[in-house]
């Protein structure tokens, strides 16, 4: 268990833009010993109450798909020192299907597309990042993680991007830079800027 209250720090993007990718190399830098990991993709609402046609036409890249409270709960647990029990949910389902225990280590690294955008998260960030990418580069990234990893056909795949992806990232995502401390532009494979933000992250644990 930490012995301080932990870093808190929220990496957020476009949908494809590296977010991922850049939480890796900060975890890797400081050691997998050290940093708790959660992605505000397991949050999203459980709709198991809800049939397979109603889940289809919910909007999941809205704010209101998120349980975004319990997520601040969570962190605030992590905060004061307590492990809490992150959902693990389903992509094809959406679904949750259980929890795995998150412990408050040294550093909290929370990646998301929303964690900028919401003011009772950012408030409890203390080093907030924003990865910038292209947009071409981000929907093929998107389409190719999508058809591999959560068993979607290509179809729905661009049909949700021009229905609800495009139009909430111009909404709520694209706005939230403006709440950034960093901006890394090209995501993951800006190397010097990945390096710049590690030495910060390492600066600021110590």
């Amino acid at each position: 268990m930490a012995t301080s209250s932990p870093l808190i720090i929220g990496v957020a993007g476009g949908s494809g833009s590296g977010k991922t990718t850049v939480a890796q190399q900060i975890i890797r830098a400081l050691g997998h010993d050290r940093v708790t990991f959660i992605q505000t993709d397991s949050y999203y609402r459980d709709r198991s109450g809800v049939s397979p046609k109603e889940r289809k036409q919910i909007n999941y890249d809205h704010p209101d798909a998120l349980e975004t409270e319990l997520l601040v709960e969570h962190l605030d647990a992590l905060k004061a020192g307590r492990p809490v029990e992150v959902p693990v949910y389903d992509f094809t389902d959406h679904v949750r299907t259980g929890t795995v225990t998150a412990q408050p280590l040294r550093v909290v690294v929370v990646e998301g597309l929303l964690v900028l955008s919401e003011p009772a998260l950012r408030g409890l960030m203390d080093l907030k990042v924003f990865v910038d990418t292209d947009a071409d580069l981000r929907v093929i990234r998107r389409i190719d993680r999508d058809l591999r990893e959560r068993g979607r056909d290509l179809d729905s795949v661009v049909r949700q991007y021009l229905q609800t992806v495009r139009p909430m990232h111009l909404e709520f995502v694209e706005p939230s830079k403006r709440h950034a401390d960093v901006i890394i532009p090209d995501g993951g494979y800006n190397r010097d800027a990945v390096e710049m933000l590690v030495s910060k992250v390492r600066e600021m644990v110590g």
